[in-house]
């Protein structure tokens, strides 16, 4: 009955009805009263007119000889340093234990950590503090938590770490000619290489520019339009978001307690984060399939075998006909519905406005 008057009706709920049982007596009809949240109208701003300030990501020689070495880092040899004392850029493994006012805190000792001088990856102060140091040397080292640490009981907290280094060793780099581009590629000079490296790069910008044209214009969008977004529509999405990050961390072998724990930090505190994002999320979808009815925007079954073909592919699926198949209905009209959307913003981008 329900379903019947929902189709009757022409209504598009966006959660659960809440039910109210009104008369429920023998020998009468039975009165029940359902109230649902529906999908709110949505006022579109000026589409076909927006402005946005001009992206152009370029790549210098910089950049170039950066990536190349990182290449060249990534494939040096790592070898023990001799008797000379450390300098930027070792590779030193260390014991550490971490007290603020005479005692050990939570997280702050480790065993046999990898620490490479220059990379930053320590507190502030810490690395260089290093310098100068031999194998075996015990080193006081006294810094002071950021401001913006993430764990928020230590910011701006005076520490001291009491280090003991076992090992100082350096990374002996390949040299940089053709040789080393036969090694590390399909190429046979060092130019080619590069240029190869000149070549990924840009297409990469051009990638960049387009996703960040693509999102300016949607937050455009959003800032121009009027939506009287329910509350539960956010509050649905922040659950999607929270099943989302809970799953990328049980990928890494944590969960959501853990991860509070770590970062000090509650369901609450996470939720609260997530709402302003999950907010302008779902104004954004709205919109997008608004533009898309207006618009009459179609989508094909030549759209929707392509965009099978290409997931086909990113999940290593050889038989494209078999994964096609085992799609549900459900999955289908979500895929109906991302096409959709994408040629709404193609449809933005066609008419906009650079300033």
């Amino acid at each position: 009955a329900y379903d019947g008057a929902i189709e009757d009706l022409e209504l598009e709920p966006v959660d659960a009805p809440d039910v109210n049982v009104e008369q429920l007596e023998k020998g009468k009809p039975i009165i029940v009263e359902l109230e649902v949240t529906v999908k709110p109208e949505v006022e579109l701003g000026d589409y076909k007119g927006i402005e946005i300030e001009k992206l152009e990501y370029n790549v210098t020689e910089e950049d170039v000889e950066k990536e190349l070495e990182s290449v060249q880092r990534a494939n040096g040899r790592i070898i023990d340093i001799g008797d000379r004392e450390s300098q930027d850029g070792d590779i030193l493994t260390i014991d550490f234990e971490g007290y603020i006012d005479g005692e050990q805190f939570e997280g702050g000792t480790a065993e046999n950590q990898d620490l490479e001088i220059g990379t930053n990856q320590f507190i502030p102060g810490f690395e260089e503090q290093l310098v100068g140091k031999a194998k075996g040397d015990e080193v006081d080292v006294n810094v002071t938590f950021p401001e913006d640490y993430f764990q928020e009981d230590l910011r701006g907290k005076e520490a001291l770490f009491k280090v003991t280094i076992h090992e100082i060793k350096e990374r002996e780099l390949p040299v940089l000619d053709d040789e080393f581009a036969k090694d590390v590629s399909e190429f046979d000079t060092l130019e080619e290489y590069r240029e190869s490296i000149r070549k990924r790069l840009e297409e990469e910008a051009e990638d960049r520019e387009q996703v960040e044209l693509r999102n300016r214009a949607i937050e455009k969008m959003v800032e121009i339009s009027k939506i009287d977004l329910p509350e539960v529509m956010v509050d649905n999405q922040i659950d999607n978001e929270i099943n989302e990050f809970n799953y990328t961390l049980q990928m890494q072998g944590m969960d959501m307690e853990q991860y509070f724990s770590i970062t000090n930090t509650t369901m609450e505190d996470f939720m609260e984060q997530a709402r302003p994002a999950a907010d302008k999320k779902v104004r954004a979808e709205l919109i997008l399939s608004k533009i898309g009815e207006v618009e009459e925007i179609e989508v094909t079954d030549e759209d929707i075998d392509a965009e099978l073909e290409k997931m086909a592919k990113q999940y290593n699926q050889e038989d494209v006909e078999e994964f096609k198949s085992n799609m549900r209905k459900g999955d289908l009209e979500h895929i109906r519905s991302g096409i959709m959307k994408n040629k709404a913003v193609d449809l933005l981008l066609e008419n906009i406005k650079f300033i």
